[in-house]
């Protein structure tokens, strides 16, 4: 379908419009409604759902975890974007920008607050020394990635995935504008995992829990839905390979269970996990 369409002098919101997010965006910030957060016993907690950003944080915990990092243990509780629940009051406390997922760190004399995810990952690798390289070149590679990621996901989330499978009807000109920048990424990945292991060298890092949520999963056509046909992913032997490496990890199986809408429970201990894995 085609439409023409001419901006007016000043745009206008239109709080009726068609689109499956529509009715909870808003050109305004802060809370619509009072509601106190949830606080559990474990030093860190989480509000989040599991979609790509929020599994980043829950792998990285799960990995921290596994690695033997007790002071990692971590309660997770579900925030429903579709419910609007990221504009409570609670919520917008820690994260102004009202986006899964916020962090609340309780170790230290004061709580401290974090929000977007490439902070998360990164406060949580430097507090435990983990999954982030120690040598400046090392270190700097990583972050690299990680602000890549960062960078680079709203072009996959918010461009292809929302005019390929949630824009009210189909639009050719951006579906092509942002396919071809979904699969220019997607071969930068491809040719960066051509020579190494993963994504910043031979180790394991927050760059690459940061970017397999997003790319990863959708090189093995788990988003959105025949977008792996679409986009061919197949052709991306590299990153196939490290997708493919990465999706059986044990810690990445069960972060990416946290807080799911399909009935996957909060995770407030290992327990609420393993029965999944039983």
């Amino acid at each position: 379908m085609t439409e023409t369409y001419t901006p007016p002098e000043i745009w206008k919101w239109d709080d009726q419009g068609s689109g499956e997010w529509t009715s909870i965006n808003r050109p305004f910030a802060g809370a619509r409604t009072e509601k106190e957060l949830p606080r559990g016993e474990h030093p860190f907690q989480l509000h989040s759902q599991g979609t790509p950003n929020g599994q980043k944080v829950t792998i990285l915990f799960e990995e921290l975890l596994a690695a033997g990092h007790a002071g990692a243990e971590y309660d997770a509780w579900p925030i429903w974007i579709g419910d609007s629940d990221q504009f409570t009051s609670g919520f917008v406390e820690i994260n102004p920008n009202s986006k899964i997922p916020a962090l609340i760190d309780l170790t230290g004399p004061e709580p401290i607050r974090l929000f977007e995810s490439g902070s998360i990952l990164l406060h949580l690798a430097e507090k435990f020394g983990a999954f982030i390289p120690t040598d400046p070149a090392g270190r700097a590679e990583c972050l690299n990635w990680l602000f890549w990621q960062m960078g680079s996901a709203p072009y996959l989330g918010g461009g292809f995935g929302h005019f390929y499978a949630y824009a009210p009807y189909p639009m050719e000109y951006p579906i092509d504008r942002f396919t071809m920048e979904t699969k220019r990424q997607l071969d930068v990945l491809d040719k960066q995992l051509a020579s190494r292991e993963f994504i910043a060298g031979d180790d394991y890092t927050i760059a690459d829990i940061a970017i397999w949520p997003w790319y990863g999963k959708l090189a093995l056509d788990k988003s959105y839905k025949n977008a792996g046909t679409f986009l061919q992913v197949q052709e991306y032997e590299h990153l196939q390979r490290w997708a493919t490496n990465i999706a059986e990890r044990t810690a990445v199986r069960r972060g990416e269970k946290v807080n799911q809408r399909d009935g996957a429970p909060e995770r407030h201990s290992a327990a609420d996990l393993d029965a999944l894995f039983e």
